[in-house]
């Protein structure tokens, strides 16, 4: 049997889905990993542990926590990296690197360095890696392929044609709080309320978003700032203004899952 690794975002799809696996006492995976970009907020991390904790006493392993690191083995998040390069994350410019370079890659490393991985792979088989897309997520799962050289991809959400309401009640049948958006605290996919309540709810955070705008702002041409049509420092002349709708969906606001 191929053995198995689950891509934990953090969010609700992913704790649904270590739930739905338990309910059915479905083989415990080999690991639950969890690409920390360093900048979730403080829920997020709360909620991981609980549920790791979860996990734990139903007889499957924690989840482990994985990062980017420098060659000197330090931590390097994407706040430090965007502070070092006085850039915002790229997904302000309409890119995807961040994602690349802060979840998939920690998770890739980590599977390349786990002897049992590569033992599968030495003898010529797949790893299976779970993936958290709900049912009516269908333009996601319907383009996402289903192996490569090293994977096999499986979406059990969508086999089990769970929605995102059926995510919920599983998550509140098995006695967890709901874990809430998991995304980074300096997100430019933030809507606007989502930033006031950043504001209101964790001011240093907020004031470390703006810090990292402004140092930014020299070198920004087509976007304005955080918002991309507007700065974060400019945020209360914005009262009353729509969102606009963002041109590229950043991986960290939903359950991380595309390896492609």
């Amino acid at each position: 049997m191929s053995p198995i690794v689950i891509a934990y975002g953090g969010g609700t799809n992913s704790a649904a889905l270590v739930v739905g696996m338990i309910e059915r006492r479905l083989p415990a995976p080999a690991a639950i990993l969890f690409a920390n970009t360093g900048g979730e907020l403080p829920g997020v991390y709360n909620h991981i542990a609980l549920v790791s904790a979860y996990l734990v006493d139903n007889g499957y392993p924690p989840i482990i926590p994985v990062q980017r690191v420098k060659r000197d083995q330090s931590l390097n998040t994407l706040e430090w990296r965007c502070y070092e390069t006085n850039t915002l994350p790229s997904i302000a410019y309409g890119r995807k690197t961040c994602s690349h370079k802060f979840k998939i890659q920690p998770q890739e490393k980590w599977c390349n360095n786990y002897k049992p991985f590569r033992q599968v792979w030495k003898a010529g088989g797949k790893v299976t890696r779970y993936i958290g897309y709900d049912f009516a997520e269908s333009r996601r799962w319907m383009a996402a392929k289903l192996e490569d050289e090293k994977y096999y991809y499986e979406f059990p959400l969508v086999e089990w044609q769970w929605t995102r309401a059926d995510c919920v009640a599983a998550i509140e049948r098995a006695g967890l709080p709901q874990p809430g958006k998991s995304a980074c605290f300096f997100c430019p996919s933030s809507k606007k309320p989502e930033i006031r309540a950043l504001r209101t709810e964790h001011p240093l955070l907020f004031q470390r978003a703006l810090d990292m705008e402004a140092r930014a702002m020299p070198g920004l041409l087509k976007v304005k700032g955080l918002g991309r049509t507007f700065a974060w420092a400019n945020l209360d002349a914005e009262e009353g203004k729509p969102d606009v709708a963002p041109e590229t969906q950043c991986d960290y606001c939903v359950d991380f899952a595309s390896t492609t």
